[in-house]
């Protein structure tokens, strides 16, 4: 298929350019494909609030990632923003690993929208997410990543 180099791809550009990844998350996987992606993360302790549980900085980015790949993968040219994202926290998290599942809703030639769950391991939805998002004028280039 001709556009599964350019989910290889996103997925690397995920795992080895994206600076905020490769700092902050000690174990994560990532699977683009034809307006989906998913992102797995095993829970550590570094990613809690005070109370114990998984902060809400990382439910939102788990589920925003997930979104804006499944958005990405559409577009081959151009790298995509984000400009709105909601999410909703349903449930707290101290263990195991997480998976967020992004889809694309919408698509127009200036506006996507996608939404994005957030799983547990026992597959109960945790959190879920809705954004829109925009072609930008950053081109897809191996000086971003996208290798």
């Amino acid at each position: 298929m001709p556009h599964e180099s350019h989910y290889r791809k996103l997925e690397n550009m995920y795992l080895k350019g994206a600076h905020i990844n490769t700092a902050f998350y000690e174990t994560t996987n990532m699977i683009v494909a034809e307006e989906r992606a998913a992102i797995t993360l095993t829970v550590a302790s570094k990613y809690f609030h005070a109370a114990g549980a998984m902060h809400g900085s990382v439910y939102f980015k788990l589920l925003d990632d997930a979104a804006f790949f499944a958005v990405q993968s559409l577009v081959e040219d151009a790298f995509v923003l984000t400009t709105t994202f909601n999410i909703h926290m349903l449930r707290p998290v101290n263990s195991g690993i997480i998976r967020s599942e992004g889809t694309v809703q919408f698509k127009s030639k200036s506006l996507f929208v996608a939404e994005s769950k957030l799983f547990n391991e026992e597959e109960t939805l945790i959190a879920f997410g809705s954004g829109e998002f925009v072609k930008s004028k950053i081109a897809l280039t191996p000086e971003i990543g996208y290798q």
